[in-house]
């Protein structure tokens, strides 16, 4: 299996991201003391705007000159093949087809961008992980991945998608320890969970805190995760009011952007 040329060399760590910091697992400011920030379905929660609804497709992107020019916050969303990345985007925007799962998982070769009413871009990036294609061209299409996401500097948020079943897999704690130490924050959805009966998805959700409390030593404070599912849309609410802490509250012409 390819991997995400992440670690490709031994300086990685040292590497300054787009704040100006290095990307190192001691740059990670957090309290010790912090428990990992965990939600889960709950009535209770209030209803934030949906920040995704009303996205359109902008345009898409196979190499880093296609980019747009630098402007608008932009939120990636990043996952496996076949984790359910397409299906959550979809749930989150209140629409059946403006992210499209390909029958064949990691067909998708390019970064698609949508807008948002707030003038924010989300950033739907290649499936890693899987793909039944030539060496070369799976590599091209991850390394666009990794160029999008270690130096895009508007690059402002990532959701991760991580099927529930599964847990973390290699390319997913590799794309982990080369994006939190940013400081930037992430949120990781732990789809399917439909999948799973209500122990076993405890336990899931319980194994995925325990991974990321060994893979950073203390809980980041900018690092969440919660269950998900887009067929009964358990964690829509959760993540929603959690994304839209991310986004502008205005539209590009300094209109307030109404709730969905």
């Amino acid at each position: 299996m390819d991997d995400l040329r992440i670690m490709a060399d031994s300086d990685s760590w040292q590497r300054p991201n787009h704040c100006g910091f290095p990307l190192k697992k001691q740059s990670i400011v957090a309290d010790p003391r912090a428990r990992l920030k965990t939600t889960q379905a709950d009535s209770r929660v209030p209803r934030a705007p949906h920040p995704l609804a009303g996205a359109e497709f902008v345009t898409g992107v196979a190499e880093p000159a296609q980019l747009p020019v630098i402007g608008a916050p932009e939120i990636a969303f990043a996952g496996r093949s076949n984790a359910g990345k397409s299906s959550a985007i979809n749930a989150l925007a209140q629409r059946t087809r403006l992210a499209f799962a390909s029958r064949t998982p990691g067909r998708t070769q390019q970064i698609n961008l949508f807008r948002l009413r707030s003038g924010a871009l989300v950033a739907d990036l290649p499936g890693y992980g899987y793909a039944a294609v030539a060496k070369e061209v799976k590599r091209g299409w991850q390394d666009l991945l990794w160029h999008y996401v270690t130096t895009r500097p508007t690059l402002a948020a990532l959701v991760l998608i991580v099927d529930s079943r599964h847990g973390l897999q290699a390319l997913d704690r590799e794309l982990l320890t080369g994006f939190v130490p940013s400081g930037r924050p992430v949120l990781i959805l732990a789809t399917k969970a439909d999948k799973l009966k209500r122990a076993a998805a405890r336990s899931a959700l319980a194994a995925i805190e325990s991974e990321l409390r060994e893979l950073f030593e203390f809980p980041p404070v900018n690092l969440g995760v919660q269950l998900f599912s887009a067929t009964t849309r358990q964690g829509v609410a959760e993540a929603e009011a959690i994304i839209a802490q991310w986004l502008p509250t205005t539209d590009p012409v300094g209109r307030d952007v109404a709730p969905g």
